[in-house]
């Protein structure tokens, strides 16, 4: 394989001539740049991104942290990081932390190291202490989950809003029996879609009961199950159901089929986050949709601008309240 030499040699210019013609340096002359063009197309050059980004300072490479890659909740946004890193000369890395501190830990070091320029989490466990210490001197941007009142910019949706509205719409539809099922309150969006389910419940004045209010320790479709089992034992049953992730909600229809009982006759369910599986379902699933793909495309945006110095606001970006069949009676 030819090298950077060979093709000074060919072109009959210096190496650091056919290094601004790679760099696209305005300052070359045009016949100049044809005769390095041409060279390299004679014979077969590539450069070595290694050796430039080494020169450069740089990776050209994006973490993205999730919790866990087999959530379809991230399907979109990544989809969304991917397209505009790629379009920006960016590859990305996906790395499921599994909320183990030992694995961050190896991220964060590659960022320290330069084997990557910066960051985006989206996980909810992550370390904010050690990630706010490595956003004092590095790239980083948070996507879904953010700090309240932090300094790392993030982009996310209004989480108490869409959870009113999602709330709101069970109970102009006559529900007062309604259930939450919510994820570990340790975790910002889990206290705020609790905060916006309490809240609609207030201006209806309609009385907050603690035992129908389930926390779950995952999101998975199992705990939905889980919830729905432990709400059936009780006197009296809710009659509506918002779950604050859709495979929490479809989880909850399966566990109300399980039980001999229809959605939504018997108990209607709203989901949150619009995943794909949600229009899959019978009945389909109504719920919040968040704009992931768009949320993944702002924040690599966000890092790009970031890692190139400039300044980073922090975006709230729209929902949306799908109805479909399990809240039609």
């Amino acid at each position: 394989m030819a090298n950077i030499q060979q093709v000074a040699q060919k072109a009959g210019v210096s190496v650091a001539t056919v290094s601004r013609v790679l760099n696209n340096a305005a300052s070359v002359r045009p016949k100049t740049r044809l005769k390095v063009e041409n060279a390299i197309k004679d014979l077969n050059y590539e450069p070595s991104m290694l050796g430039r980004n080494l020169r450069n300072s740089e990776s050209r490479l994006l973490l993205v942290l999730l919790p866990s890659i087999s959530n379809p909740f991230y399907t979109e946004i990544i989809n969304g990081i991917q397209n505009t890193a790629i379009a920006n000369n960016y590859n990305i890395l996906l790395c499921e932390t599994d909320s183990n501190p030992e694995r961050e830990n190896i991220y964060f070091n590659m960022v320290k190291n330069k084997l990557a320029d910066g960051v985006i989490s989206m996980d909810p466990t992550v370390n904010m202490q050690k990630l706010n210490e490595l956003a004092e001197n590095y790239s980083v941007i948070l996507c879904s989950e953010y700090e309240e009142g932090g300094g790392i910019p993030y982009v996310t949706i209004d989480n108490e809003l869409a959870a009113y509205q999602a709330v709101k719409h069970l109970i102009k539809l006559g529900h007062r029996n309604i259930a939450l099922i919510n994820s570990d309150e340790k975790y910002l969006y889990a206290r705020q879609r609790r905060n916006g389910y309490e809240k609609a419940l207030k201006e209806f004045g309609i009385p907050i009961r603690e035992q129908w209010i389930y926390r779950s320790k995952e999101l998975e479709f199992r705990n939905g199950v889980q919830a729905m089992r432990i709400m059936f034992q009780l006197e009296e049953k809710p009659t509506a159901v918002f779950a604050v992730s859709d495979t929490l909600a479809i989880g909850a229809l399966k566990g109300i089929n399980g039980c001999g009982l229809h959605v939504p006759n018997d108990v209607a369910i709203v989901g949150f986050d619009n995943i794909s599986f949600s229009k899959m379902t019978n009945p389909t699933l109504t719920t919040i949709s968040q704009p992931m793909y768009k949320m993944g495309c702002y924040a690599a945006d966000m890092l790009i601008n970031r890692i190139q110095g400039e300044k980073v606001e922090s975006v709230v970006l729209d929902h949306e309240l799908i109805i479909r069949k399990s809240t039609m009676g």
